[in-house]
């Protein structure tokens, strides 16, 4: 699987199925993964490092999720995640997210600016 670098702190490996995605995201403490939200169901495995997220808008009380620790989130609930420390994630999808491969995930690509 080859490392697709999408900003100078975060990077992703794509496996893609018909009906599902499983991705390997890399995150240097400090990356941000802006407020979004998509149409596809999304379970988020933290192999290593802790990322804190935000649910439904950025005033809502911070959820962090530490090695070993899975999050869910339903379609089209909003969050945001920032890398407490160098983190590894498995994200799982489905269905597929097009946007991650047609490349069209500018909000992923601009790093939270």
């Amino acid at each position: 699987m080859e490392k697709e670098r999408l900003t100078d702190q975060l990077s992703r490996r794509i496996i893609t199925a018909d009906r599902a995605m499983l991705t390997h995201v890399y995150l240097d403490k400090g990356a941000v993964v802006p407020m979004h939200s998509h149409d596809n169901e999304q379970i988020t495995y933290v192999i290593s490092g802790v990322l804190r997220f935000w649910i439904e808008d950025e005033d809502s009380e911070p959820i962090d999720v530490k090695a070993g620790e899975v999050l869910v989130l339903p379609s089209w609930v909003p969050h945001k995640a920032i890398a407490l420390e160098d983190t590894l994630d498995v994200d799982i999808f489905t269905p597929p997210r097009q946007d991650w491969l047609d490349g069209t995930d500018d909000y992923l690509r601009r790093g939270g600016d």
